[in-house]
């Protein structure tokens, strides 16, 4: 089965957060309320801050892709 790199989320256990799954390496669940991300895998590499500048990267994408999923929904409710 071929998944989306990211993912919405919630849990009724948590009403007011919303969650950002990253499916691809390296793995994570993005709190997106609380900006604070769950890493699934390890970050492996070499230098530290190279790893550390993909790791903001890619939470960087994950925060556009989650603003930009709930704009769709604004417009589709706008359409209404």
């Amino acid at each position: 089965m071929k998944l989306p790199k990211f993912l919405l989320a919630d849990n009724s256990d948590f009403p007011e957060d919303l969650f950002v799954v990253h499916t691809e390496y390296p793995r994570f669940i993005l709190n997106v309320e609380e900006e604070e991300v769950e890493w699934l895998d390890d970050l492996e590499g070499d230098d530290e801050e190279t790893m550390a500048d993909e790791a903001t990267k890619v939470v960087g994408e994950a925060l556009q892709w989650c603003d930009d999923e709930l704009a769709k929904y604004d417009e589709e409710d706008d359409e209404e």
